[in-house]
């Protein structure tokens, strides 16, 4: 593996080691808490599509008359993940985003879904991103995490924009975790199962090959330059930090 991509991995492995032994996966235990973790979680559902679409916008063109933007080798890697994020199957093989496939598990779990969808009716009617923040999310911690995502939109910079999505939102859910999600779904199989398969399709699809394709992805981008690494390192230490106070902050509510 590239050198660069394995000192990244060194500068993000304490922060990710703690977040992967958060004292949150220890305290969701019954449905109730599942249903709290997921209103809370699905804003990161959303961030994740929010840098998957930046990504799209700024490797390849969306716009007509349509021009070659970058190069063919990363326009196809944004392509594929955007494929298999937006328009994958959920368990009965039907179309969808992972961000719809999680809320309509949610629906399943019996969690409320209020509040993601006043969000993104906000959004819709086309209150910029961060007065929709600030109006929606109540907890301060929940706010900071989607203000840094923004941070990052903001930069317009691919290669940090790859590295937050890479590094920042890939592999971050333990086996423990899927380990309480499975026992919870042999006492409430209809409401759990939804959730157990999106995460399940979610391990299996960015755990093992968009992960390939994003980590190609952030090379592809750096490049040569010291100065782009260094950037990325930065960027995808601070979004694993955020990710800890996101999960400070559903440890709070619940």
């Amino acid at each position: 593996m590239n050198a660069s991509i394995e000192q990244i991995k060194k500068v993000i492995e304490q922060d990710r080691q703690a977040l992967l032994t958060h004292p949150l996966y220890k305290k969701v235990e019954r449905l109730d808490q599942l249903q709290l973790f997921t209103e809370q979680h699905v804003y990161a559902v959303f961030d994740f599509m929010s840098l998957l679409k930046t990504l799209q916008q700024l490797l390849t063109c969306v716009q007509v008359p349509w021009v070659p933007v970058g190069t063919p080798n990363t326009r196809y890697l944004i392509n594929e993940i955007v494929l298999g994020e937006e328009s994958d199957v959920d368990e009965h093989g039907v179309r969808m985003s992972h961000f719809e496939m999680y809320v309509k598990a949610m629906q399943q779990l019996g969690a409320s879904t209020s509040g993601i969808h006043a969000f993104l009716e906000d959004l819709q009617k086309g209150i910029a991103i961060h007065d929709v923040i600030k109006k929606q999310v109540a907890h301060p911690k929940v706010q900071a995490f989607l203000e840094f995502t923004f941070e990052v939109v903001a930069t317009q910079k691919a290669h940090v924009v790859a590295s937050v999505f890479t590094f920042g939102r890939e592999d971050l859910i333990p086996e423990m975790f899927m380990n309480l999600v499975k026992e919870l779904s042999t006492s409430h199989p209809e409401k759990i199962n939804p959730f157990k398969y999106y995460l399940e399709r979610h391990i299996e699809v960015d755990g093992d090959h968009h992960s390939h394709l994003a980590i190609e992805m952030v090379t592809a981008l750096c490049g040569d330059d010291v100065h782009k690494w260094e950037e990325a390192a930065e960027y995808a230490k601070r979004s694993i930090q955020h990710r800890y106070q996101l999960w400070d902050a559903i440890l709070e509510l619940i």
